[in-house]
């Protein structure tokens, strides 16, 4: 995964009140935790906006004071109303220890059954994993050339080095479902036609086995 920097100041208060004061002020309050101990700290919240609101994953270099932790972003809390971020957790993260992210999925080439006139469904655009840092990707690459029409690409396919996929193995991620219009695949008519051929054949047989006798 990419990462990114972080700037941070630990907080010399805490409380409700002291949080809705830093937020008028345009600061995230924020805690990390996995590692010694807890920190609580704030990081401007343009700055982590510019983080958090995008499809991607990052490592965060949390930059607290001076002091650099690697870190990923467990949970944000937005106002029900406004969607400003007013709490954010962060974990610790170290080399040796797996920790579990929600990556992007990417399709990648042209799928038979849209070419023949099937619709497209991406039933999940993130999947849960859990994996050693440096084993983790910036997304999940899924080919779909061979998928058809009426077939699907469920979690127990999709397969990725040191990745423990955590969402349920028969959970469909990606399908081509029928629409109205929608044109023979090629290989399916071959076989149709192999399969026409042949009683063809056997029909045309029959009476001159008849007429034998």
């Amino acid at each position: 995964m990419k990462s990114v920097a972080l700037s941070g100041n630990k907080r010399a208060e805490r409380g409700t009140s002291n949080a809705k004061s830093l937020r008028k002020e345009e600061k995230v309050p924020c805690v990390i935790y996995g590692g010694k101990e807890n920190i609580h700290f704030t990081v401007n919240e343009i700055a982590f906006g510019k983080i958090v609101n995008t499809p991607e994953v990052f490592f965060i270099n949390l930059d607290i004071d001076g002091t650099t932790i690697k870190a990923i972003i467990k949970d944000v809390q937005y106002h029900p109303v406004t969607d400003r971020a007013l709490h954010v957790d962060f974990l610790e993260v170290t080399e040796d220890k797996p920790v579990t992210v929600k990556l992007p999925i990417k399709l990648v080439g042209n799928s038979r059954g849209v070419i023949n006139g099937g619709k497209l469904r991406t039933v999940t655009r993130k999947l849960r994993v859990n994996g050693l840092p440096s084993a983790l990707p910036e997304f999940i690459e899924i080919d779909i050339t061979e998928l058809k029409i009426g077939q699907s690409i469920k979690v127990e396919e999709i397969k990725g080095d040191g990745l423990t996929f955590l969402d349920a193995s028969n959970a469909v991620v990606v399908a081509v479902k029928r629409s109205r219009v929608v044109v023979a695949d090629e290989e399916d008519e071959e076989e149709g036609e192999g399969e026409e051929g042949a009683t063809a054949e056997g029909a045309e047989a029959a009476p001159e086995a008849a007429a034998a006798e």
